[in-house]
């Protein structure tokens, strides 16, 4: 059986997403953040060498990473509905999208929200990088109607939590950004995503606004 373990607010929101897009039996894992520093529970951490979110097991293998995962389970169970091939016409941005989400959108936010929480101030050139990654998805979703291009992608699951969730840690005001905003108003709309959201997120309101 397929498992997904899920810490709450986290990026393993996004595999208990993709699994609902693919319509896949599997078992749902909840993990509650400690209170007193808000990380991940001595058995979440125990799971993968990490320690860190997400993680899933498959019978006896476990695999943490939301891209290897996501590869992963849409390749194996997915027969890769969701990660098309050479001869997509839009492969090139599902793959830049797919792969930016983490190496570049979230690794510089993730700079500046800890850079705040040490109580300093965002380096200029991390500061830059973030507004430059928002700028280029907020064009990106003027010409396509998913980060995928014409169809929904393991890229949308990819960028879907730094444009929702991760906004609850510090982020961008969506005023800015119309296209983005719309895009999320359509995400919020597809079953399998509200589907998602309250098996892993429970009594909380996606944060699509």
């Amino acid at each position: 059986m397929l498992t997904v373990h899920h810490l709450r607010i986290s990026q393993s929101e996004r595999i208990v997403w993709l699994c609902e897009e693919l319509g896949l039996e599997y078992d749902l894992k909840l993990y509650t953040r400690r209170s007193d520093n808000n990380l991940a529970p001595d058995d979440y951490k125990a799971l993968h060498p990490m320690g860190i979110a997400p993680v899933i097991t498959d019978g006896d293998f476990v695999l943490g990473e939301s891209g290897a995962i996501c590869e992963y389970i849409d390749r194996k169970h997915g027969s890769a509905r969701l990660s098309p091939g050479p001869e997509y016409p839009d492969f090139a941005g599902h793959l830049f999208w797919f792969h930016f989400s983490n190496a570049t959108f979230m690794t510089n936010g993730m700079m500046a929200l800890v850079a705040g929480r040490m109580g300093g101030d965002t380096p200029e050139f991390v500061a830059v990088r973030v507004a430059k990654a928002w700028a280029l998805a907020e064009a990106r979703l003027a010409e396509a109607e998913f980060f995928g291009g014409s169809q929904l992608t393991t890229a949308d699951i990819m960028m879907g939590f730094n444009l929702t969730t991760s906004r609850m840690f510090g982020g961008a005001d969506l005023a800015s950004f119309p296209n983005i905003a719309a895009y999320l108003q359509r995400i919020g709309e597809r079953p399998a995503y509200r589907r998602a959201m309250e098996k892993c997120e429970p009594g909380m309101t996606p944060k699509l606004d």
